[in-house]
């Protein structure tokens, strides 16, 4: 044995440590870890396990949203996203060069999950675009009224889609789901002919006007104790869609707009002498 080398036994004990670290996290057990290893390094050895599994990106996105609905758009940091999912510090800039970036990838996910929602909410009402279209707002609204935070976010000037392309796609997939159902509602003789993109951006308006007010507890305590959000959502929608249809009710106490005629010339008085 030369001098310096490590005994047999320990060289061994280091092969042994080693190989253990390269099992997958799944095999690691109280039983087959070596002294040497404590719960430091297991959690560094499961951080890298989920990054080489291509999981990293997702895991940050993850946790920064739920330390946004923790602590707002202030209480998200790259360092304590990359805390709270378990990985280094220096992790996060593989894919996130800044915190605004992050927030981007946050409100993305968020603008996703919400045309998911609205998707199979409309799904449910089949030939019934009308119906789909009612399903669709009040899809938003209980989704700005679970995520308050997150939708806050979204419509908020935190972040801009123009500065994100992948942010501004997320939303403008959103938006055309409403501008597609507007079309088969116009298609169908229940709303007016027009632009169907201006309809849907009204619609737009309208939900996320009520969407904002809950979120912000700004709804009247009589309104919020008589009415659900869903039912405020399809009270909404509905009264928008009257007034979209261009139908004229005869009932009594509902007004209609008077014929304007066209206005005559008003007359030159004559010059006095």
């Amino acid at each position: 044995m030369r001098a310096g080398e490590p005994e047999p036994e320990q060289h061994e004990r280091e092969r042994g440590c080693h190989r253990t670290l390269l099992m997958p996290a799944s095999v690691l057990t109280t039983t087959s870890l070596p002294p040497e290893v404590d719960c430091v390094n297991i959690s560094w050895h499961e951080a890298r396990v989920a990054y080489h599994h291509g999981n990293l990106r997702a895991a940050l996105v993850e946790a920064a949203t739920a330390l946004l609905e923790d602590g707002g758009p202030l209480g998200v940091t790259l360092r304590g996203a990359a805390r709270r999912a378990g990985v280094s510090q220096t992790a996060p800039y593989r894919h996130f060069p800044d915190k605004g970036a992050l927030l981007a990838a946050v409100a993305e996910q968020g603008f996703r999950r919400l045309g998911a929602a609205m998707a199979r909410a409309a799904r449910g009402h089949g030939a019934d675009p009308v119906g789909a279209l009612e399903a669709m707002a009040i899809a938003l609204v209980h989704f700005a009224d679970r995520h308050g935070a997150h939708y806050r976010l979204m419509s908020g000037p935190a972040v801009r889609g123009r500065d994100h392309p992948a942010l501004r796609e997320a939303a403008l997939a959103a938006w055309g789901l409403l501008t597609t159902t507007v079309t088969a509602c116009q298609r169908a003789g229940r709303i007016r002919a027009g632009d169907p993109a201006a309809f849907a951006f009204v619609l737009w308006s309208l939900v996320h006007g009520l969407s904002t007010l809950l979120v912000d507890e700004q709804i009247p305590p009589i309104v919020r104790q008589t009415w659900l959000p869903a039912e405020l959502a399809k009270k909404a929608t509905q009264v928008l869609l009257e007034g979209l249809a261009g139908k004229r009710s005869a009932r009594p106490g509902r007004a209609v707009a008077p014929t304007l005629s066209p206005r005559s010339p008003r007359r030159r008085r004559a010059r006095r002498p």
